[in-house]
C-alpha cells in the first residue's frame, strides 16, 4: 500500500515524482501528493481520488524545483481528502509516510497539549511535528530525525524535505520497504525499484531500522543505532520500460493472458528437463529431515498455501499446518523443532507475514519463502528463497502471481516426495511431464474467454454468489469467491462442497448462482451430488469440468465451461483461469473499476 518517491537532482523533479507515482499505482491508493522546493518555499500539491487529478492540479499550479518528494496514500486514519493526503507540511519540512504510527495518539495529544496545530487527521502529521519540534530547538536536520525515530512504534517508511535544505533529503525505515538509488549527480528515495527503474538501475535496500541522508553527491546511511554503515549497491533488474497494457482492455486481463508465459518460465527454473527432474535453489539443509511443515500467508497466496497443504500431504505425505498471517502469532502456535516455516507473498513486504516469518525465525524453525520480488525483505531473510516469475503485476486483484505461487508449490511438493522417499524417480519423470505440459493446458483454459464474457451478464445481476469445490478444488472455490468479490462488488463465498447441507444450502434459491469446480476424478460423483442439492432447491449452476463431467453432470445447468482433462497436480492452475475470467468479464458488465477496485491495496504494508 502507499508509494514513495523522492529526488535530489539537476532539474525540475515534478513530472518525473508524478511518473514515478504511476509506476506505483499498482500498489493501490486514493489519493496522491507532491511538494518540491523551489526559492526557499515548500510548493505542495495534493489531490484526493487518482493521479490523474493530481496531474490536473499540478498543470494548473505548477511545482517547480530540483527536489521534491511525492506519495500515494491508501487511507488509514482520516478519509482520503485533499487535507489528508500526503506530503504533510510545518514552517520547516514537508515529509510522506508509509506504515502506520501505532502510538500516534499519545504523540498528538502531547504536542497539541504544547501549542501545535494539527490540519489533518493521519498519523503522519505526528512525524512532521515532532521533527519539526527539534529543529525550532536548534537542532539539525539529521540531529532531530536521530532523535524523533525512537519516539515511534509501528511500521514506516519516511522521505523528509527540509525548507532550509534544498538538496538534501532524509528518509528512514522501520518495518515498511525503502530503496535508495544512485543516479549521475542525482540520488533518489523509492517504495520499491519499479518505481525508480526509469531513473537508475544502482540501487541499494535499506535494512529494518535505517536512515539515510541523501544529497546529490551520494547517501549516507545510518543504522538503527546511528552508525554509519554501508549498504551493498546492486543492479536493481527492474525493467525502466513503461507499463503498457497493450491491446488488452485491462492490466488484469492481460496479466491473466500471460499466464501460460510466466508460468513456463517459472517452472524452468525448477525443471531439469536432462533427466526430467525438479530442483530447487541451491541450500544448506536437509529436506528429508522436515517433520512438520507450517504455511503461512495473506489472501490469494493463502489460497495458493491450502492448495499446497493437499500436495505436500498427499505426495510428500508430510504434515502441515497452514494459518492466515494476521492471526498466526496471536495464537501462540506450537512450533516444534526440525520444522520448515514456508511463507507466500507477492511483495515479500506485507507486514503480517513478514512479522511471522520473524517471529518463526525466533522459534528455530527453517525459513522459506515463495515470492516474486527476489530482492524483498522476506526474500533477503530465507534459509530458502523459491522465486516466482510472474514480472510486475499491476492488477490489485492477482491472478498470474497466483498461478505462479502454484506452479512453485508444485514444484516443492514433488521434491518433498523425492527426497522422502515417497516418489519414485518413475513417477517424478511423469510429473516432470505433466508439470511441462501446463503452459499448454493454461492456453485451451483461456481458449473459453469469449464463452465465458457471453455468460458474464448471468452472474452479474445477482446479489450473491456461492463457489463449491472438493479437495484441491475448494480452495479454488475461495479463490474464485475472493476474486468476485474484489472487482465486481458482488457478495461471494466459497465452501467445500460437502458442507453446503451444514448451513450454506439455506441461502440457495433461483437468485443465487452457484459456481461449481468439479474435475472428474474419484471426487467428481460427491461433487456433483452437492451440485444436484442446490438444483432441487431452485438454485443456477454454473459447472466449470472437462469434457468427461460435462458430459455425465452438464444437463440442466445455467452454463457450463469446458476444461481440459489434467494430472490433479496441475488442476488448480488450470482451474484457477475460468474464475478468474468470471470474476474479470462479471466486473466490466457492471462497469467497476478493474485494476485498482475500491478500498484495496496490492501490497498491504501495514499489521
Amino acid at each position: 500500500m502507499c508509494g514513495i518517491i523522492g529526488i535530489v537532482g539537476k532539474d525540475d523533479v515534478a513530472d518525473r515524482l508524478v511518473d514515478g507515482l504511476r509506476r506505483m499505482e499498482y500498489r493501490g491508493y486514493d489519493s496522491a501528493g507532491v511538494c518540491t522546493l523551489s526559492g526557499g518555499e515548500l510548493i505542495r500539491r495534493r489531490a484526493p481520488g487518482k493521479l490523474s487529478n493530481l496531474v490536473v492540479e499540478l498543470a494548473r499550479h505548477p511545482a517547480p524545483g530540483t527536489t521534491g518528494i511525492a506519495h500515494t496514500r491508501w487511507a488509514t486514519h482520516g478519509a482520503p481528502t485533499a487535507a489528508n493526503a500526503h506530503p504533510h507540511a510545518t514552517d520547516h519540512l514537508a515529509l510522506v509516510h508509509n506504515g502506520i504510527i501505532e502510538n500516534f495518539r499519545p504523540l498528538r495529544e502531547a504536542l497539541q497539549a504544547s501549542g501545535r496545530v494539527f490540519e489533518s487527521e493521519t498519523d503522519t502529521e505526528v512525524v512532521a511535528h515532532l521533527v519539526s519540534a527539534e529543529i525550532e530547538a536548534g537542532r539539525s536536520p539529521a540531529e532531530a530525525v536521530q532523535a524523533v525515530l525512537p519516539q515511534l512504534r509501528g511500521a514506516f517508511a519516511l522521505a523528509i524535505a527540509f525548507k532550509a535544505h534544498p538538496d538534501m533529503l532524509i528518509g528512514a525505515r522501520l518495518g515498511s520497504p525503502l530503496v535508495v538509488g544512485y543516479g549521475e549527480g542525482e540520488t533518489y528515495l523509492g517504495s520499491d525499484a519499479l518505481a525508480l527503474a526509469p531513473l537508475t538501475q544502482r540501487i541499494s535496500y535499506l535494512d529494518e531500522g535505517d536512515w539515510v541522508i541523501i544529497t546529490r553527491e551520494g547517501a549516507q546511511v545510518f543504522d538503527k543505532d546511528n552508525r554509519p554503515v554501508t549498504r551493498e549497491i546492486v543492479a536493481s533488474g527492474a525493467s525502466a520500460a513503461a507499463i503498457e497494457k497493450g491491446h488488452f482492455r485491462h492490466f488484469m486481463q492481460k496479466e491473466i493472458f500471460e499466464q501460460p508465459t510466466v508460468v513456463a518460465q517459472t517452472l524452468r527454473s525448477y525443471i531439469r528437463r536432462v533427466d526430467q527432474s525438479v530442483a530447487l535453489p541451491q541450500f544448506d539443509f536437509d529436506l528429508s529431515q522436515i517433520r512438520r511443515v507450517t504455511i503461512v500467508a495473506c489472501g490469494t497466496s493463502y489460497y495458493a498455501g491450502l492448495v499446497a497443504k493437499y500436495w505436500f500431504e498427499q505426495f510428500a505425505r508430510l504434515p502441515v499446518d497452514i494459518d492466515v498471517a494476521s492471526e498466526f502469532r496471536y495464537r501462540d502456535p506450537v512450533l516444534e523443532p526440525g520444522g520448515l516455516a514456508l511463507f507466500i507473498s507477492q511483495s515479500g513486504e506485507t507486514a503480517d507475514t513478514l512479522a511471522a516469518l520473524r517471529h518463526c525465525k525466533e522459534h528455530g524453525q527453517t525459513i522459506a519463502v515463495v515470492v516474486n520480488v527476489p530482492t524483498s525483505s522476506m526474500a533477503r531473510e530465507a534459509d530458502l528463497l523459491l522465486p516466482t516469475h510472474a514480472g510486475p503485476e499491476i492488477g490489485v486483484a492477482s491472478t498470474k502471481a497466483f498461478t505462479c505461487q502454484l506452479a512453485v508449490l508444485a514444484a516443492l511438493a514433488a521434491h518433498l516426495a523425492v527426497k522422502r522417499g515417497r516418489m519414485s524417480r518413475e513417477e517424478e519423470r511423469d510429473l516432470v511431464d505433466q508439470l511441462v505440459e501446463t503452459p499448454a493446458a493454461l492456453n485451451a483454459a483461456l481458449a473459453h474467454d469469449d464463452e465465458i464474457a457471453a455468460m458474464a451478464h448471468l452472474i452479474a445481476p445477482a446479489r450473491d454468489v456461492l463457489y463449491l469445490g472438493r479437495g484441491q478444488d475448494y480452495p479454488l472455490a475461495l479463490e474464485g469467491a475472493l476474486k468476485l468479490k474484489e472487482i465486481s462488488y458482488i457478495h461471494a463465498e466459497g465452501y467445500a462442497s460437502g458442507e453446503m447441507k451444514h448451513g450454506p444450502i439455506a441461502l440457495i434459491d433461483e437468485a443465487v448462482p452457484v459456481i461449481v469446480l468439479a474435475p472428474s476424478g474419484p471426487l467428481f460423483e460427491k461433487t456433483v451430488s452437492n451440485m444436484q442439492e442446490v438444483r432441487a432447491r431452485g438454485g443456477k449452476v454454473v459447472l466449470i469440468s472437462d469434457a468427461e463431467g460435462l458430459a455425465e453432470a452438464g444437463e440442466g445447468c445455467l452454463a457450463t465451461i469446458e476444461m481440459p482433462k489434467v494430472h490433479p497436480l496441475i488442476a488448480p492452475l488450470v482451474y484457477a483461469v475460468p474464475v478468474q475470467l468470471l470474476a474479470y468479464h462479471v466486473a466490466c458488465v457492471k462497469g467497476t473499476d478493474v485494476d485498482q477496485p475500491r478500498n484495496l491495496a496490492k501490497s498491504v504494508t501495514v499489521e
